[in-house]
């Protein structure tokens, strides 16, 4: 069920990416999204499919999605999303929409304002690789990922050029990764009294095990450490555009918020560090007109897959399968915005080169953290098989 050595397609070894990832990244990160900025994730899953007429729900309740009310979310995000709002005289409701901001978010300077004004007036919707929900939208809601933890949900896609071999490594690495947290919170027992949630080896085997996937086990493991390698390599990428002073994870908690970009920071210094990244300029190479091509059809095939997950049944698959995908697109738009990434003013004087959304940011990041418990998990089923061998 495990696998070892190098990786196709990179200069690295599984092992290294185990103890890299275990020991250094994965607690600093899963501190950091047990924070306010990172935990609460807004999304519209009232979307209608829009590849078939489907009004079908899943009717268990483990699928169910948990909305938070008014008074769990911290004030200082809600009113985040005043930052997309016009300068002030376009007519009365964006004028209040001012007011509220300069009620909660006094505290920020002249500059920080105007840098956060100018996340709706930066259109990059070219550069995405996925499908953002209108976070303005009355049937967006805000979703404590914490209490609304992921089950599972499957893609069926085969496998070809090096752009289109890493596309469906990433989908199928994203689909281990998906089937890892399943086994590994698997209902146990139902009774009376209580749900017993706990590591399902035997569904771990028969996702992974090489004989009884017929070959097929293994290969979806390298594929998850290959898309662990990819979004590593964004948030060693993206380390500048956070860097900025004039940047915060603004909830309205000012020390909690330093705090937590401090940790920011630091996870991406440490991910920045990583010895063997991917080396992202091997894709889209070679004649440019065919690379752009290629790039276009990479990047319309991938937001399609982002729009599917409007057409999952159950609503906790859906809400973890937008975040997902919504995750690896903004780490697939950091790998290939180099150049706006580095042209980024230190001042918000002139409009920004390059801009994420705080959706992309929330997404981008706990899409991570799942990959990299998945990579952690699979310390847990070595233990758990070696003991059942002994």
């Amino acid at each position: 069920c495990f696998v070892t050595g190098n990786l196709d397609d990179c200069a690295c070894d599984v092992e290294t990416i185990d103890s890299f990832n275990n020991k250094e990244i994965f607690p600093k990160l899963q501190k950091l999204l047990s924070s306010d900025y990172f935990r609460f994730y807004k999304v519209n899953l009232n979307n209608p499919c829009p590849f078939w007429t489907d009004h079908s729900q899943c009717g268990l309740k483990y699928c169910a999605v948990k909305p938070c009310t008014e008074g769990e979310v911290p004030e200082g995000l809600k009113s985040s999303s005043y930052k997309y709002s016009e300068a002030a005289g376009q007519d009365i409701e964006e004028c209040e929409k001012a007011e509220k901001l300069g009620a909660v978010n006094g505290s920020l300077s002249d500059e920080t304002r105007q840098a956060l004004q100018e996340w709706k007036k930066h259109d990059d919707e070219s550069d995405r690789f996925c499908m953002l929900d209108d976070e303005d939208s009355p049937e967006s809601q805000y979703v404590d990922l914490l209490l609304n933890p992921e089950v599972t949900i499957t893609f069926i896609l085969t496998s070809l050029c090096v752009e289109k071999r890493a596309f469906f490594r990433l989908i199928s690495g994203l689909h281990a990764s998906i089937n890892i947290h399943l086994s590994a919170r698997y209902l146990l027992d139902e009774n009376w009294f209580e749900l017993k949630w706990g590591h399902n080896v035997s569904e771990f085997q028969l996702r992974f095990d090489e004989e009884l996937t017929e070959g097929e086990g293994p290969k979806r493991l390298r594929n998850l450490y290959f898309l662990y390698l990819i979004e590593l390599r964004a948030l060693a990428k993206i380390l500048p555009y956070f860097e900025r002073p004039t940047f915060h994870l603004y909830t309205g908690q000012p020390t909690e918020d330093n705090e937590n970009k401090n940790l920011l920071l630091e996870l991406l210094h440490v991910a920045k560090s990583f010895p063997l990244h991917f080396d992202e300029t091997a894709l889209f190479a070679g004649n440019k007109k065919e690379a752009m091509k290629l790039k276009e059809d990479f990047k319309l095939t991938f937001k399609n897959i982002s729009r599917i997950m409007d057409c999952v049944e159950c609503f906790k698959c859906r809400l973890w399968g937008k975040l997902q995908t919504q995750g690896l697109g903004t780490a697939l738009k950091i790998l290939f915005s180099e150049r706006q990434i580095e042209a980024m003013p230190n001042t918000s004087n002139t409009n920004p080169s390059f801009q994420l959304s705080r959706q992309e940011i929330v997404s981008l990041f706990n899409a991570f953290g799942r990959i990299s418990t998945s990579v952690r998990e699979l310390e847990n089923f070595r233990s758990l098989l070696s003991n059942l061998k002994q």
